[in-house]
């Protein structure tokens, strides 16, 4: 336990250290921070670093073994109501308290945050029936993909311009440090039965489906609501002078962000409780384990929370503000994709996914080629969002061609990779996006273009986040491919050489 809580910690530091350094190197140069910010920030790395390794290996000892056991318990019982009610109902549980959901929730004012936040989860859980009804019935993602997306550009036509970036945003922020973990082993649980070849690549996708659910179910929301004009209120973070200051803020977040995880974790813990009264799948001693698990989780997600949202929040802000006003602005574009590229690492649910793939891949897809692939992707979004913010382009000018690039290359890509590209996107938009990026690419528009722009330009950047590493990643898998056949080729022609030897 020692020994694995050692290497997450270790593994948590070199993903933080990165993005630590490049703050470091900003404040000294193009944006100088004050004293209070630095010490918030500061405070927040270790945090950060700490909260990650708890949360990565309770995520392991817990969220992930209990995914899978439902997963395969409700496959194997083979009735399919069954299997489309627990998913719906799983879906809604994982998702209404979302951390990352909730942040976005408190931007737009324009509609009730218990109203909006409902909405989303009810398009998780529509959609993550979806999911596992496709795994069961052997549907191929691709199609469903295509589907669902032509449909939510299609309700778009009928929403305000203003509601596109919340639309799309709501899709990156759903999947998060909460759900993916759980819902990913959901998948791999249901794939586990399977005895067909095609098994291990149907059990990715469950995030991907589970994201496009809240971007029609907010869609469908602006409609009935006729949402438009969406106002956005700058919230006045409280200046901090000294270390009592910075104290008393990190108190407060810890009571805010453990109610809140305490709440998100309560639902998964009575469902778990339910489901082994019913199955009795667990032993006395694997019990023991998943509630240590339980403890890391809750430990590790409040701690990275706090940290990431007292600590990061205001240094994204002034960042994004500060380097909006250096050479016209356009110095937000390298930074942003500098920093794109290493705050990826950084979320939490991307060592899930990475582990995950790895593992179901046989090690054929290394976790360090996926890190990669998202990096990369992660690091053209951020600059693509920054581009907006001082172009002014329209969010769907770069949504629209970048998802028929995406749903056209499903088509060249092996099956696996499909699923794990467009899990990817969910994943990559998590906490980090949501409490660094998205605040920093507020604060350049409120400085670039004032405070009515926010919602039309700062807005779209965790959709652009979840949108490029579904093009990476399935680059990779094509890069991959070829690589597998020339392998196969290779080895043939040897074979072919020997036979010939002998005869």
């Amino acid at each position: 336990m020692t020994s694995a809580l050692k290497d997450k910690l270790i593994e948590s530091l070199t993903s933080i250290l990165p993005i630590a350094l490049i703050v470091v190197i900003l404040s000294i140069t193009f944006t100088p921070l004050s004293t209070g910010t630095v010490v918030l920030f500061s405070v927040g790395v270790v945090l950060l670093v700490v909260g990650m390794g708890f949360f990565t290996l309770g995520a392991d000892m817990s969220m992930l073994v209990i995914g899978e056991k439902i997963g395969s318990s409700m496959t194997r019982s083979k009735k399919v109501w069954l299997i489309a009610f627990l998913s719906f109902i799983i879906g809604i549980i994982v998702t209404v308290a979302e951390p990352d959901l909730q942040i976005l929730a408190q931007q737009v004012s324009a509609v009730e945050n218990y109203l909006l936040i409902l909405t989303v989860a009810i398009g998780v859980g529509v959609f993550l029936t979806i999911a596992m009804l496709r795994i069961v019935l052997r549907i191929r993602l691709s199609i469903l993909l295509i589907v669902f997306y032509a449909v939510a550009f299609g309700l778009s036509i009928f929403v305000p311009s203003d509601f596109w970036a919340v639309a799309f945003d709501s899709g990156g922020v759903t999947t998060g440090p909460m759900t993916v973990p759980f819902i990913m082993a959901l998948g791999v649980g249901v794939a586990s039965i399977r005895s067909d070849k095609k098994g291990h690549d149907d059990s990715f996708g469950l995030v991907a489906l589970s994201s496009v659910g809240p971007i029609i179910a907010v869609l469908v929301l602006g409609i009935a609501f006729n949402v438009s004009d969406l106002p956005y209120e700058i919230t006045v973070t409280e200046q901090i002078v000294d270390t009592r200051g910075a104290f008393f803020t990190y108190l407060h977040g810890f009571g805010e962000y453990a109610k809140e995880v305490g709440i998100a974790l309560s639902p998964i813990l009575v469902f778990f409780l339910l489901f082994q009264l019913v199955t009795r799948s667990f032993h006395k001693k694997q019990l023991v384990k998943i509630a240590v698990g339980f403890v890391y989780t809750f430990l590790g997600l409040v701690l990275f929370l706090t940290g990431a949202n007292v600590g990061f929040m205001p240094v994204g802000s002034a960042i994004g503000q500060a380097l909006a006003l250096v050479a016209d602005g356009w110095l937000l574009i390298p930074v942003g994709m500098v920093i794109g590229y290493f705050v990826v690492a950084a979320e939490p649910a991307v060592h899930v996914l990475n582990k995950q793939v790895e593992r179901m891949s046989a090690g054929a897809i290394s976790s360090s080629a996926m890190k990669k692939g998202l990096c990369i992707g992660v690091s053209v979004s951020i600059g693509l969002a920054m581009l907006r913010i001082i172009t002014g382009i329209n969010v769907m000018w770069i949504l629209l061609p970048g998802y028929v690039i995406a749903l056209t290359l499903t088509f060249f890509t092996p099956p696996l990779f499909t699923g794990i590209a467009f899990d990817s996107g969910g994943v990559a938009s998590g906490a980090m996006v949501s409490s660094f990026v998205l605040p920093m690419a507020i604060g350049a528009c409120y400085a670039y273009r004032g405070v009515e722009a926010i919602m039309t330009h700062a807005f779209g950047c965790v959709a652009f986040v979840a949108l490029t590493p579904l093009i990476s990643i399935q680059i990779l898998g094509m890069i991959y491919k070829r690589k597998t056949k020339k392998i196969k080729r290779n080895f043939l022609t040897v074979e072919d050489r020997i036979l010939e030897y002998e005869v």
